[in-house]
């Protein structure tokens, strides 16, 4: 039977920079995979905060290409073949049944929010059959045992770790480890083995998924013409539809490949007259209702079969124990919107390699990585439950995203000035941060008690809003005199200068490494560290 110190299951991008880094620090780790790459996964879109975390990872750990993914220029320049698709923000419409949107210019139900400056700084999408199948390949030549085609059946605590048993390629498998990391998805390996219970009692939002890869999408500057400029081109972004039945992403890659899915609510699902849906037929109703969407899809053609999942949230009720941990898609997931997975699975990827800096995990770190687990996923899940309350009406969605947004550039600026075991440890979305952490669970009080129809309830909704991110507000949102158009405004970083604790003239010293062009570091200088242990 063979022996590795850490057995990682699951070779998504999570699981195969884990087991990467543990390499590079010198750890013994097999990486155990059910099917093979290239394959097809969604979960596409990054955010500052995960391009934060690659950075950080490629600084300590002398990971090239990560410092190189972490924004859309280098990528370009460092990994062409690798496909991906420039994100510059965020973009949202409102679409109403039987009605193309309408181009009512600056009044339009339109939200820009820029994430970066310029596209050579800018975000990504992740076309992750390409990125997920590079960091495989990344980790096989840091020194991991790659295994593909790995059916496990069995897990047993004995002595010194694990003995885990299966199938390869249909022959008899038998391993023994001494710390598991299951990176293998919802209901993965150990939730089954170790008879997990579930927690998806605790989560607030319900949503279903039908989607797929499409080739042949028109932008929506081609079907809405003369939408007012916003500060980058609309469908360089993070695009969401909103609809009556939930949302619609958009993400389109470099290559004009569009990934596209509708997040339906059970009401929005019911509607449809979907109770054994059809993923096609679902596709096309959906489509059907709204003119201007239709408009965009009518000559699309999906590159795969169009899918459905009839709900996509799961949550168990542990992330970790005595010799285990669960990477953060196995333990939980909430929902596309706000684009919160790749970063989070990416900062728990960062807490597991400090960790294993020092040897294996004990109870005291275990416990805590479960702990904050546990708060983010929470923490996640109010703020999108909120925001499926607030859909109902442009207005309160604009205003409750300015939570998400005012959280994460006040952590963004953070995290480039702060030291960067801190930055890693810091709560993911606001939590342990006294004035933000408590904003989602309240939004979605409020949300739930107003009438979106009464136009008083919503002014004050977007006041309180105003008010309760004004602390962290060091982007100048929820400015009515911005139209809904948010480009990054340095200057009015540099006036808030006392919400960062800082002076004017230390903020100013800081814009370089604030713009995201800080010097890129010598990492051959780290490449060889072998064990920190």
């Amino acid at each position: 039977m063979t022996r590795r110190e850490i057995a990682v299951v699951g070779s998504g991008f999570a699981g195969s920079l884990a087991a990467r880094v543990l390499a590079v620090l010198g750890h013994d780790v097999v990486l155990l995979e059910r099917g093979t790459h290239p394959r097809f996964a969604i979960g596409e879109s990054t955010t500052p905060l995960a391009n934060l975390s690659l950075e950080r990872l490629a600084r300590r750990y002398g990971l090239a290409d990560c410092w190189h993914l972490a924004t859309h220029g280098r990528w370009l320049a460092h990994h062409a073949g690798v496909r991906r698709g420039l994100k510059r923000g965020f973009t949202f419409y409102r679409h109403h049944p039987g009605r193309p949107f309408e181009n009512a210019g600056l009044d339009s139900e339109r939200l820009l929010v820029a994430a970066s400056p310029s596209d050579d700084i800018a975000d990504t999408h992740w076309l992750r059959a390409d990125v997920d199948h590079h960091f495989v390949r990344e980790a096989v030549a840091a020194g991991v045992d790659y295994r593909d085609r790995v059916e496990l059946t069995g897990a047993e605590r004995a002595p010194g770790g694990w003995r885990l048993t299966g199938t390869r390629g249909g022959e008899p498998l038998g391993l023994r480890a001494e710390f598991v990391v299951d990176a293998s998805g919802p209901g993965g390996f150990l939730a089954r083995q170790l008879a997990i219970p579930s927690a998806l009692d605790r989560v607030e939002t319900q949503s279903a998924l039908v989607y797929s890869h499409f080739d042949g999408v028109r932008t929506m500057p081609d079907v809405v013409p003369g939408l007012p400029d916003g500060p980058y081109p609309d469908d360089r972004a993070a695009v969401h539809h909103v609809i009556d039945e939930g949302w619609m992403y958009a993400l389109r890659f470099d290559d004009d490949v569009t990934s596209a899915g509708f997040l339906l609510t059970p009401r929005g699902l019911a509607s449809l007259g979907a109770d054994a849906p059809d993923p096609a037929a679902l596709w096309r109703a959906v489509v059907e209702r709204y003119p201007t969407i239709g408009a965009a899809y009518d000559d699309a053609t999906p590159r795969t079969p169009i899918g459905f999942v009839p709900r996509v949230q799961h949550r168990l009720a542990r992330a970790a124990g005595d010799g285990w941990l669960l990477l953060p898609h196995a333990y939980a997931f909430v929902d596309p919107l706000f684009s919160t997975g790749i970063a989070w699975g990416l900062r728990a990827v960062e807490r597991l390699a400090l960790a294993f800096e020092h040897g294996v995990p004990n109870a005291a770190w275990l416990a805590r990585y479960d702990a904050a687990l546990a708060a983010e996923a929470t923490q996640i899940d109010r703020l999108v439950a909120g925001a499926y309350e607030a859909m109902a009406h442009f207005e309160l969605l604009a205003a409750h995203a300015m939570l998400y947004f005012a959280t994460v550039s006040f952590a963004e600026v953070g995290q480039r000035l702060a030291p960067e075991d801190d930055a890693t440890w810091s709560g993911f979305l606001g939590v342990g941060d006294a004035v933000t952490e408590p904003l989602p669970g309240e939004a979605l009080r409020r949300l739930r008690t107003l009438s979106p129809a009464d136009a008083d309830a919503r002014r004050a909704f977007a006041a309180w809003v105003a008010d309760a991110i004004h602390p962290r507000n060091v982007a100048g949102l929820a400015d009515p005199s911005r139209h809904n158009l948010y480009p990054v405004d340095l200057d009015t970083l540099i006036d808030r200068h006392a919400l960062l604790g800082m002076t004017r003239a230390a903020v100013l010293a800081a814009l370089p490494a604030l713009r995201g062009m800080g010097p890129e570091p010598d990492l051959s200088q780290i490449a060889g560290i072998g064990s920190r242990r």
